[in-house]
């Protein structure tokens, strides 16, 4: 499967993103999702994860209440909803997918930069 995360942008503190991250193929409703952020100077952290189904999701405690990842399978499509951003934000997002879990990607997309300024 190929990932194109896109939605990325510059953003004032406490304002909103949405990203997205469009998967090609028909295997996309096969796949645990998941999104990660890599801040500058610091190592790739999970973000969220949402399983083949759309009905289990996970989050970092560091997001939670604040992003909310979601997908549509018709569209081979995943989200991920930033509200109340902060400026420990600032990353560029990954999204992955994963065969028996979206925290052990098999494939990843682009990054897309996320810069929220205070």
């Amino acid at each position: 499967v190929q990932l194109q995360a896109s939605g990325g942008g510059l953003v004032q503190a406490g304002g909103s993103l949405r990203l997205s991250c469009a998967a090609s193929g028909r295997t996309f409703r096969t796949y645990h999702m998941a999104w990660f952020r890599q801040a500058p100077g610091k190592e790739r952290e999970l973000v969220a994860t949402i399983n083949w189904s759309g009905d289990r999701t996970y989050y970092a405690d560091s997001v939670k209440g604040r992003f909310t990842i979601s997908r549509d399978n018709a569209k081979s499509t995943m989200y991920l909803q930033m509200n109340s951003l902060k400026p420990e934000d600032t990353a560029v997002y990954y999204c992955a997918a994963g065969v028996a879990s979206g925290r052990s990607p098999n494939y990843w997309g682009q990054g897309t930069l996320v810069t929220v300024s205070s």
